[in-house]
């Protein structure tokens, strides 16, 4: 009888074992609370019998420092996703529709890789969006082979030189504007220059691209510095050393908070020269920072989007607003336009799953973009990028001045 009632226990004891194993097996989602789907089931995106439907990913941060940068970006394209689905879209007679499979990966790259390939092997997605280089290049080492698309929302043109035939550039290479910036910047305030960038290899990067070019125009480099906006939350130190060296324009940049953060220690300092600003921060961010235009008199960056005149940009920025109660930068709206154009293109491809004939017609798919959907003038495909018509920007009397 004893040996009977020990060997009930042990089965119970074993059935307890393997209910907490089970579930300590299941994974947990890493997407926000507001938009995760359940593990294995079909995503909430109402179809009908005679619809179905195609997942699209995003990997990118959706907490930690970059959370606000992250929620740009897929700001636009949750946006978009949801107006695609008012109606769907048809190729060879099948309605679509658009699940949107967001993880946060927390700006950091092994976590993008690790997020991309869970999402095509989970949703079968066709195409990832990654909005930053460090997750492009992490994901570049096995899209190919598991044939989906990298949707790369970086201005870093170094990942095309990477011979990945699967990834396509949203925004402009950061390359098209410092000779623009350096032209205006020596001609309206002098040719000494302070560098006070972002730390990160992005910050880096952009550095080398612009110090040549100012050096070009007879421009000299005062001061080399550098920002951990990760770490370092009182700037006054570095900017106190850069003005030392009495430059006539600082050249800054990283996430728009903390960069007018900088902006407004050196104004406090006395500085009255001008800013170069990285495309990562947007004029239109830092100015409620700083409570409006004054302070950034004589910067020069991207073009807001709220001053775009294509043809979609006045309603995109209403209905932006209206949705998320803020005004839209140029993450959510160059995304926004992104995910339209990939429909266009899956259609001229006449597929939804194959990632060869969608980076194939990606340009069919640019020129058959409706008007109203045109936020940003986009000509077509340069190589792997988006061809964009420069947007660039200068602040003067308080009003952002495009720069034809």
């Amino acid at each position: 009888m004893k040996k009977g009632k020990q060997w009930i226990l042990a089965c119970l004891l074993f059935g307890l074992m393997l209910l907490v194993a089970a579930c300590g097996n299941s994974n947990s989602t890493s997407e926000p609370a507001s938009n995760s789907n359940d593990e294995g089931e079909v995503p909430e995106v109402e179809v009908s019998d005679e619809e179905q439907i195609i997942s699209i990913g995003y990997t990118g941060p959706l907490s930690g420092p970059a959370a606000f940068y992250g929620e740009n970006t897929v700001s636009g394209l949750r946006m978009a996703a949801e107006e695609i689905n008012e109606t769907g879209f048809e190729i060879n007679g099948q309605t679509y529709k658009i699940n949107l499979v967001t993880l946060d990966d927390m700006y950091a790259p092994n976590e993008s890789g690790t997020n991309a390939r869970r999402i095509v092997q989970e949703h079968n997605a066709p195409v990832i969006f990654v909005p930053h280089s460090g997750g492009v290049f992490a994901t570049q080492v096995f899209n190919e082979q598991e044939e989906f698309l990298i949707a790369a929302y970086t201005s870093e043109p170094s990942i095309l030189e990477q011979d990945n035939s699967l990834t396509f550039r949203i925004p402009p290479a950061y390359t098209v504007y410092p000779e623009v910036f350096t032209e205006y910047s020596q001609e309206r305030f002098g040719n000494k220059l302070a560098l006070l960038p972002t730390a990160t290899q992005y910050g880096k990067d952009w550095t080398e691209a612009m110090v040549p070019v100012w050096e070009a125009h007879g421009g000299e480099v005062v001061f080399k510095g550098e920002v951990d906006f990760s770490k370092d939350t009182d700037f006054f130190t570095i900017v106190t050393n850069a003005l030392a060296q009495k430059p006539d324009v600082l050249f800054v940049g990283g996430p728009s908070q903390p960069t007018a953060l900088i902006i407004k220690q050196a104004r406090e300092l006395g500085f009255e020269g001008g800013f170069m600003v990285m495309d990562q921060a947007k004029l239109e961010e830092m100015a409620p920072v700083l409570e409006g235009y004054e302070m950034l008199e004589g910067a020069i960056g991207a073009l807001p989007i709220i001053d775009s005149d294509a043809g979609g940009a006045s309603d995109f920025v209403s209905k932006y607003e209206a949705e998320f109660g803020r005004i839209p930068t140029a993450e959510g709206a160059f995304n926004y336009q992104a995910l339209y154009v990939l429909v266009e293109a899956m259609k001229a491809a006449g597929t939804v799953d194959d990632a060869n004939a969608i980076m194939e017609s990606l340009d069919a798919g640019i020129k058959a973009l409706p008007d109203d959907k045109m936020v940003w003038h986009l000509t077509g495909m340069d190589g792997q990028g988006f061809d964009w018509l420069p947007s660039i920007g200068y602040v003067e009397d308080g009003e952002v001045i495009i720069i034809e």
